[in-house]
């Protein structure tokens, strides 16, 4: 049975112009793999509503599982959780479970909930709360996609809280080997293992060093005795 598919949708303005390092597909990548769902397809949009809900749409309707991170915060161009409320027909509000969450969090800080900070209590209504151990202000789920903040520590926090509800297949193994050629004299041969492996991904990943080029070849696949079939095949062609 394959496993479960995911995408990933990255909202901002400042991913786009380049003054944000999104650092958040990468970690959900690993974290995928590691939980037998295959990430299939990561998308960067703006800070544009049209944009974003046509995104969640198409996304959540083509795999089984949608996150997106980023707009969820406190500021007026924070429109992620108005953008799933309209891509899913459902009406946004003030929660009170979020409100309560966020009211106890920043009593005990002895800082001010104020109305900028009670947007982040604004929730779909059918949404079910993410939780969030770093900073409290919640994520959410709605259907099959999975909102979650932009800042690293928050939304690794809320991936770890998402996963463990998540079912997942058969986790992604690999193993890689280093030749020392060009590409071109690798194509050919690595061409018939990969029709000979067809169950699994065969990658050629270039590099040059100190004047010579070569290639690091992964081969990945979640059943291991075909993998280490596949590698014993290749360091006999490239002996």
């Amino acid at each position: 049975m394959p496993n479960p598919t995911a995408a990933m949708l990255v909202i901002g303005d400042e991913i786009l112009s380049g003054r944000t390092r999104d650092s958040n597909m990468h970690f959900l990548a690993g974290e995928l793999t590691k939980h037998g769902v295959d990430l299939k397809e990561a998308r960067v949009v703006a800070d544009n509503s049209p944009a974003i809900v046509a995104a969640l749409q198409e996304l959540s309707a083509r795999y089984d599982h949608l996150f997106t991170s980023g707009g969820i915060g406190p500021t007026h161009d924070d429109i992620t959780a108005d953008c799933v409320a309209e891509a899913f027909g459902q009406s946004i509000h003030v929660r009170d479970d979020a409100f309560a969450l966020l009211d106890a969090y920043y009593k005990a800080e002895g800082r001010e909930f104020n109305a900028a900070r009670q947007r982040m209590a604004r929730i779909p209504e059918k949404a079910t709360l993410i939780d969030n151990p770093v900073s409290i202000a919640p994520g959410f789920t709605v259907e099959n996609v999975h909102v979650m903040a932009g800042v690293p520590s928050v939304f690794q926090a809320m991936v770890a809280s998402v996963l463990p509800g998540i079912t997942g297949g058969a986790p992604l193994l690999s193993q890689s080997l280093t030749i020392q050629r060009g590409e071109g004299d690798l194509a050919g041969p690595l061409g018939e293992l990969a029709a000979e492996f067809s169950d699994l991904s065969i990658g050629s990943y270039p590099f040059q060093k100190n004047g010579a080029f070569g290639a690091n070849i992964v081969i990945r696949g979640t059943d291991g005795a075909r993998i280490d079939a596949a590698m014993t095949k290749l360091a006999e062609v490239f002996a």
